[in-house]
């Protein structure tokens, strides 16, 4: 009775947004003797079900006729000439390609002897809303106010972890692209700065969970596409938005006895800009964000509990002023009908200045025994050129696109480390410089066939990231001794790819291969004495994916798929200098990093009636030498016991899940879209050596669990042009490498009116009204036992204008 209850529950509640484009249908009628085009020959678009006109056209003087803008479903091309038998071609318009390509139609004239004509044109795709999903950003406004990671938080599948990355069906390793391209603004497919990146100019978001060949092999989990607004009027035009923001308004835990405490009540500030001009020849544009945050924190409690007795409390209140600007523009050029060039760019300039006073305390004796202060000022950015090609051949959709960008990034960073204890007073300084240079060229290739399409392409991705770290180490210093004074890194990828996609009217199927060859190197200082010898590794892998989609009815279709993806670390993961935010709880990456690689098996089914839909998948995922985080004791260090959160392969792992969309209009001015999504993370034991910063062996348990999550959105719309969106989202407790993840939910509201003749916008936004989205992990490991929690902002306040011109 519970799940019927449920299940009646959800499709009332729950909706979700699938993108449908309308199609392009071309064709070209010649002589069927001579093989001459047949100019200004009458081309008709008809219903196939009562035959009724929907467009028509005359062919032009090569023969060639275009009919653009069609809807989806079933129709007759009439195709006909004075002194020639009628031609009639059926066209089933789906929802996967929405360029249908008849080729070469032949008419017999009337004289002469015919034979049946057969000509089969493109059929239905059938996996609409099956290998991805679109969510339109002004659908979502209740978290579309703030930032990218906002936003996407109340997205199906999607969660945020405690260092702000996205997981989509319980992993972070989500390859993220800006308008279907690796972008600086993302770290090249990785993700980076999500939660700095402000919504104001973003359209829509699309996920991809099975990815085809033409995308990157990277990113597990799939793929998440953010597209930018970019406006398709003549002329001028544009928009202008200004969001004011209150964030942090309640503490979830009280401070620990310091004389800084914690920031709260967080005042924030986003202006943005959106110019357009298109003519016939010229489309230009122009987008700026500004992000002001005056008093951002990031409040880390940890509590360690020792075999020998002793229980530790900290806490790391990271409290930040931050301002970033973000510049998107570019130029697209037409030269003739079948050659356009573009040159855009983005500029990506962050700076931020952190201050913590970090407070260790015995809660047995209740006494402050060592007190960390620190302040770091960080400059980050990046500069994207990038050019484009597209050559358009002889029909619709036919077009060959070359591009070349090139990144050059930054990274300045400097902390200034203060120890007061009984063990130690001390004073130390660190510099970190980081250039990254990254150069791509791509091919891509697009041939629509009458039965479906054929792509292809080649991609040369070459990154170098140098860096260099100084270090000012006074009397007694808490920095590892023998670090170095430098590191390189490079990756450089070279691919080649073919996608098929051939279609029928009950069925399609896609097939595609990609091969990688990555060769990758990480030098290290001379001086540095943890690790004995650079490293350096090449690999050759072929990543194949597949696509079966059956269309029972007009309503009911269900697909299959699998693929084989990668993830490589990064820089970061691999970077050698150790954060020093808490001494005693310590983040490093590993240089002998190596990739992982996953496949990944998914079945879907789709139902569709009149006034909402479900979706149903069944996943699951074979990850071969996952990478994480694991918590070990360094038992060598004077004075204090240091935790390390040190990256690391650890053998393999699975992860299996359902996945429920549901749609519902209820009534005219009453819709709901919701998600669930249940998985099971399942880990296999795991013996390993740790080098940094002695030689020690660390093991991991085998563990399994189940967890889910749930997520809830509801829409009103009011009289007086009124919106009312109340979004609640739930994650249950899950088990994570070495512990568990304890429940969190957030309740979000949001208000938006028209205004200004539909001109303008003004909405007022709250997300995690009752404060409950923060993290809480517990990390059992030989020797020690940690309660992790992660307080960052979630509960934010705002109200935002905009306006059309």
């Amino acid at each position: 009775m519970r799940l019927y209850t449920l299940t009646i529950l959800l499709f009332t509640l729950f909706s979700t947004a699938f993108a449908q484009q309308k199609a392009t249908i071309a064709g070209h009628l010649l002589d069927a003797q001579t093989n001459e085009p047949l100019p200004y020959a009458t081309v008709v678009l008809n219903t196939a079900a009562d035959g009724q006109m929907v467009s028509g056209t005359l062919t032009d003087d090569a023969g060639k006729f275009i009919f653009e803008g069609v809807e989806k479903g079933s129709y007759q091309v009439q195709c006909s000439f004075i002194g020639y038998t009628l031609a009639t071609l059926p066209v089933l318009v789906g929802e996967k390609n929405n360029i249908f390509d008849l080729g070469k139609i032949k008419l017999e004239t009337e004289t002469a002897q015919l034979n049946e004509v057969v000509v089969e044109a493109k059929r239905a795709v059938v996996a609409s809303g099956l290998d991805k999903k679109t969510f339109d950003i002004e659908d979502n406004f209740a978290q579309s106010v703030g930032s990218v990671l906002d936003a996407m938080k109340a997205l199906p599948g999607i969660a945020v972890d405690q260092e702000g990355k996205v997981e989509l069906r319980g992993s972070d390793k989500v390859a993220i692209l800006i308008d279907g391209k690796q972008s600086s603004l993302t770290g090249f497919g990785n993700q980076k700065g999500l939660a700095n990146i402000p919504a104001a100019n973003i359209e829509r978001i699309e996920i991809i969970n099975n990815p085809s060949a033409k995308y990157d092999a990277s990113g597990m989990a799939g793929i998440i596409n953010i597209i930018y607004k970019k406006e398709k009027k003549s002329g001028w035009n544009g928009d202008v938005g200004l969001r004011l923001g209150l964030g942090q308004l309640a503490k979830r835990k009280a401070d620990l006895p310091t004389d800084l405490g914690s920031f709260s009540l967080n005042p924030k500030y986003i202006p943005s800009l959106n110019l357009n001009y298109r003519n016939d020849k010229i489309h230009a544009f122009l987008q700026g964000e500004v992000l002001r945050q005056e008093r951002l924190p990031n409040n880390e409690f940890n509590t360690r509990f020792y075999d020998d007795g002793r229980i530790i409390a900290s806490q790391v209140p990271e409290n930040r002023k931050q301002t970033q600007f973000i510049i998107k523009g570019g130029i697209d050029y037409t030269l003739d009908e079948r050659n356009t060039i573009s040159v855009s760019g983005i500029f990506d300039r962050e700076r931020h200045v952190d201050t913590a006073q970090v407070a260790y305390v015995d809660l047995l004796s209740d006494a402050r025994n060592r007190y960390w202060h620190w302040r770091e000022e960080e400059i980050t950015g990046y500069m994207n050129y990038r050019a484009d090609y597209r050559h358009a051949f002889d029909g619709p959709g036919h077009e060959l696109k070359f591009s070349a960008q090139y990144t050059r990034g930054w990274e300045d960073e400097e902390y200034k480390l203060i120890d007061s204890s009984i063990v130690r007073q001390s004073f130390d300084t660190t510099h970190l410089v980081a250039i990254e240079h990254t150069t791509t060229l791509l091919l891509d290739y697009v041939k629509p066939l009458r039965s479906g399409r054929l792509e292809g392409g080649a991609k040369l991705q070459i990154r170098r990231i140098p860096i260099t770290y100084t270090i000012g180490q006074g009397a007694e210093s808490v920095i590892y001794p023998g670090l170095g004074d430098r590191s390189k890194w490079g990756e450089s990828i070279y691919a080649g790819y073919l996608n098929y996609v051939w279609e029928k009217e009950k069925f399609d199927l896609e097939a595609g291969l990609r091969a990688e060859q990555t060769d990758v190197f990480y030098n290290l200082s001379p001086d540095n004495i943890y690790y004995d010898q650079n490293d350096a590794y090449d690999y050759f892998k072929l990543y194949p994916n597949v696509r079966f989609s059956y269309k029972i009815n007009e309503r009911n279709s269900f697909s299959a798929f699998y693929n084989r993806r990668v993830d490589r670390p990064g820089e970061p993961e691999l970077r050698i200098f150790a954060k020093y935010d808490d001494p005693e709880l310590l983040k490093v990456g590993n240089p002998y990093l190596r990739p992982q690689f996953t496949q990944t098996f998914e079945l879907a089914y789709k139902n569709a009636w009149e006034s909402g839909s479900a979706f149903i998948s069944g996943y699951h995922r074979i990850i071969d030498s996952p990478f994480l985080r694991i918590y070990d004791i360094d038992q060598s260090a004077a004075g204090y016991d240091i935790i390390n959160r040190i990256y690391e392969n650890v053998g393999s792992a699975t992860n299996t899940g359902v996945e429920l969309l549901l749609s519902q209009t209820i009534t005219p001015f009453w819709k709901a879209n919701g998600s669930f999504n249940w998985y099971v993370n399942s880990i296999d034991a795991f013996s390993g050596t740790l080098l940094f910063p002695t030689v020690r062996p660390f093991q991991i348990q085998a563990s399994e669990d189940n967890t889910w999550s749930l997520k809830i959105n509801s829409l009103l719309t009011l009289p007086k042009q009124t919106q009312i969106q109340l979004s609640f989202i739930y994650d249950a407790p899950k088990n994570i490498p070495q512990g568990r993840q304890f429940a969190r939910s957030s309740l979000d509201v949001g208000i938006k009116k028209t205004v200004f003749a539909g001109k303008g916008e003004v909405m007022l936004a709250a997300t995690d009204l009752l404060n409950r989205y923060g993290l809480k992990q517990e990390i059992t490991n030989e020797g020690f036992d940690v309660v992790y929690e992660n307080f960052y902002e979630t509960q934010v306040v705002t109200l935002g204008v905009s306006y059309k011109f």
